[in-house]
């Protein structure tokens, strides 16, 4: 039978799991082109394996009246030979050769939006979480990375889908990585409406409209560097925008032009 002490550890990692996943939850940095990096040699600034550690991590409210975010927790990511774990999202490489790569995806997209949390906000429906699933792919040029992935609603919350076309610019001088990144999402109107601003004629009121986002196009820049301390030990560091498109910036409940979001991460390699 389990001992107390090895239940507590089960039950810590378990929280520790769920808070790193809120964190991708309210951002769309997406890191999933470091796979493509990572390396078991003791120098490789995207080391294989397990790495568990802490990160630090804030950005912009989405919704009027709520305030920016910040967040200080522990967790943890996985980077295996066909298997990425990264917080909220995983995927699982079923054919991997040279400069092509074909996967599964899933994620937990958790709820953005309570009216119980904000008098601002009365009248609007919860915005619930849903699990996502979808297929993409990366491509291996000498210079970038080219990723394209496609996911879809699966628990019939939203509905919607949405699809990500990115390119990352990996720089790796020896234990250290500068990647410099830009893409576009394109979000279904359902998915848009649901996460990103829209106003169904049931939630509008006389100060509230409402408003139909239709399907969005909006698109984001991000940076990502990580550094290898020791054989042990791992810095990251990422920051990320995303422009939101027009029919989401004019929402009535969306307060900013788009989302900044930045986190520093330190992590011990297992």
């Amino acid at each position: 039978m389990p001992s107390a002490l090895f239940t507590r550890c089960i039950a810590r990692l378990a929280l520790s799991i769920m808070a790193l996943s809120a964190i991708p939850a309210q951002a769309e940095i997406d890191l999933g082109s470091l796979d493509f990096l990572a390396s078991d040699k003791p120098h490789s600034p995207i080391p294989s394996g397990l790495i568990v550690g802490g990160v630090v991590f804030g950005g912009q409210a989405r919704y009027q009246a709520q305030d920016a975010t910040g967040y200080a927790i522990p967790g943890l990511i996985y980077f295996g030979d066909h298997f990425m774990y990264l917080g909220d999202r995983a995927r699982y490489y079923f054919y991997k050769e040279h400069q092509l790569g074909l996967y599964a995806y899933g994620r937990v997209r958790f709820g953005n939006l309570d009216p119980k949390d904000n008098a601002a906000l009365a009248g609007m429906l919860k915005r619930k979480g849903q699990l996502e699933a979808g297929v993409g792919l990366n491509y291996a040029l000498p210079y970038a990375l080219l990723s394209m992935r496609v996911s879809s609603d699966i628990t019939g919350n939203s509905r919607g889908q949405e699809a990500l076309f990115w390119t990352d610019f990996p720089i790796v001088r020896d234990n250290l990585l500068i990647m410099p990144g830009m893409g576009v999402m394109v979000r279904s109107s359902k998915m848009a409406n649901y996460y990103f601003g829209g106003i169904s004629a049931q939630e509008a009121s006389n100060s509230r409209p409402s408003w139909d986002t239709g399907a969005t196009v909006s698109p984001l820049i991000a940076l990502v560097s990580s550094y290898r301390i020791n054989k042990s030990w791992i810095g990251m560091a990422a920051v990320n925008y995303e422009l939101y498109d027009k029919s989401i910036q004019n929402s009535p409940i969306v307060q900013h032009r788009g989302e900044f979001y930045a986190g520093l991460g330190l992590g011990y390699i297992w």
